[in-house]
């Protein structure tokens, strides 16, 4: 039975997928809510929250993402770093899922990827659990409904937790599967029910579309000045960085919290939501953030809460570490109403240095961007991958190896060539740690990153006196203000500066043996900064 509003032009069975149970298409919020709790997929929590887990898989699985192995995609895609699925073995996929998938409910949302009109992605969410539709009705730009009546989409992703794959049958590596087909234009996820791979199945494709087409995918975040959306900045960085904390700031208008594009019109938004990490989350210092936990719709993964108050603990890790909380764009009280960003200004670049070796800012030169934006320089956090326990040291090319489909030098040309266009200033941000090493130092305190960042944008940093790293030749400002002094110089942080040369050294070294891999495909400029 077909049950809401759906172009009848492009039912399921319009696509091959028939044989189900009830189809509900494009619910809102409230119905979702509803049938997720009826379904026993959750539990409604403060203020019309909705408490769910998501069972053994607390992160993202990429080394059961896939892109299968088509003509149209062969010479284009980065297979060092994407596993290949035979067409084949992925048809098999396709259907035994399908078969799988019969006599069962399914929720259908139709969503936009991409705030620009010009640039977005029609993509068709079908889910076996209602919350993954709540959530991606979240996460993802929602039609006006009348726009329903025709939406016809550019892509299909279906999620089915229930199904297990055969690493032999279907040609991957275990149960759990994340397939993306090009040529069929189809996302298959199984085994999982962590719903951060659907928007990054999203994320993906954007990757690959938008740099056909001349334009910037960046896993980034972006706010622009009060009342001037031409005075715009870019933060990017991995999960664990802060991209979404310190893109809510209450003194700028946020665009989004983690996916962007950046064309000749500016940046967009390619989201309608904010995924957040809340562990540690507090009223005091990310009140917006905070107050999104106990909103109508709000979608919160795997935290512990007393089942009499329903009283959430920020600080209980027991299920994982990477609790989060889902939030339409429009519950932080300083959203865009459009999600678009005139030029950015300001050019970010947020690392999780577990080393504790790099400075809390430094100010690049654009070759220096380069350089790091193609090391991509950052720790893994805790529970945003499968069996990520600690903290650990990673480079992931252009802060999102995992969702990067083409070669680094594609994306990394084409912020060469927007930073070059528009004149950015650009800056590294660390929000590791100080003070010592994981285990021995301690987190850069938020507030102080937030006093340089405000620098940066509004440009008084720039009129601060600058000293030349000895380790890596970035400017690191000596003396600001609202910030200690000692914070800015790693070294002083540590109780034993031998020790600190020592680590800094180890990192250097660190740094220079991954970028030897990009060294054939920079300019000479950029040869000139490598690092070792």
């Amino acid at each position: 039975m077909t049950i809401g509003r759906v172009n009848p032009a492009k039912r399921l069975e319009d696509q091959g997928i028939t044989g189900l149970g009830n189809v509900y298409y494009n619910l809102l919020e409230p119905a979702l809510i509803e049938e997720a709790i009826k379904r026993g997929e959750g539990k409604l929590g403060k203020g019309g929250a909705f408490y769910c887990s998501t069972g053994a898989h607390t992160g993202r699985s990429p080394k059961d993402k896939h892109v299968v192995r088509t003509p149209d995609v062969e010479d284009t895609i980065w297979w060092e770093n994407n596993k290949p699925m035979e067409a084949d073995k992925f048809d098999v996929l396709h259907a035994d899922m399908l078969e799988h998938m019969k006599g069962k409910d399914y929720f259908v949302e139709d969503l936009y990827g991409g705030a620009d009109p010009e640039h977005r992605l029609y993509v068709r969410m079908v889910t076996e659990l209602a919350w993954h539709s709540l959530f991606m009705r979240t996460m993802l730009r929602r039609p006006e409904r009348e726009e329903l009546d025709t939406f016809a989409p550019d892509w299909t992703i279906v999620n089915c937790p229930s199904f297990k794959a055969d690493p032999e049958r279907h040609g991957c590596r275990t149960e759990t599967v994340i397939a993306l087909n090009f040529a069929k234009k189809t996302i298959l996820i199984a085994n999982t029910a962590y719903a951060g791979e659907n928007k990054k199945g999203v994320f993906t494709l954007l990757n690959y579309i938008l740099p056909g087409e001349g334009i910037m995918a960046m896993h980034c975040s972006a706010n622009h000045a009060i009342g001037n959306p031409d005075d715009s900045a870019v933060f990017f960085g991995l999960s664990g960085t802060g991209k979404t904390t310190l893109s809510a700031d209450p003194s700028r208008v946020l665009i989004g919290d983690d996916e962007h594009g950046w064309s000749d019109n500016g940046i967009f938004n390619f989201e309608g939501g904010c995924y957040a990490k809340t562990i540690n989350l507090s009223k005091e210092a990310e009140p917006d953030i905070y107050n999104t936990c106990s909103m109508f719709g709000t979608v919160v993964e795997n935290m512990v809460y007393d089942e009499e108050t329903l009283e959430l603990d920020f600080t209980d890790s027991s299920l994982t570490e990477n609790m989060r909380c889902a939030y339409p764009l429009h519950y932080i009280n300083n959203a865009s109403d459009t999600a678009l960003g005139g030029q950015p200004k300001n050019v970010i670049m947020l690392t999780c240095d577990a080393y504790g070796v790099l400075p809390p800012i430094a100010r690049l030169t654009p070759a220096q961007a380069m350089y790091h934006f193609l090391s991509g320089f950052t720790s893994k956090t805790p529970g945003t991958e499968v069996g990520v326990t600690e903290p650990i040291p990673t480079f992931s090319t252009c802060f999102g190896a995992p969702f990067m489909p083409r070669r680094p030098e594609v994306y990394g040309k084409l912020l060469a060539e927007r930073i070059a266009k528009t004149g950015a200033s650009c800056w590294l941000v660390n929000t590791g740690w100080t003070g010592g090493a994981f285990g021995v130092g301690k987190r850069m305190p938020i507030k102080a990153t937030r006093a340089l960042l405000t620098g940066a944008l509004d440009g008084s940093l720039n009129n601060a006196e600058f000293r030349k790293d000895p380790n890596f030749g970035f400017d690191v400002p000596v003396a600001v203000h609202d910030v200690d002094t000692t914070l800015l110089d790693p070294r002083a942080t540590w109780t034993d500066g031998a020790a600190y040369d020592a680590q800094a050294q180890k990192l250097v070294e660190m740094f220079s043996e991954n970028f030897a891999q990009y060294v054939p495909y920079v300019d000479d400029e950029v040869k000139a900064v490598a690092i070792g």
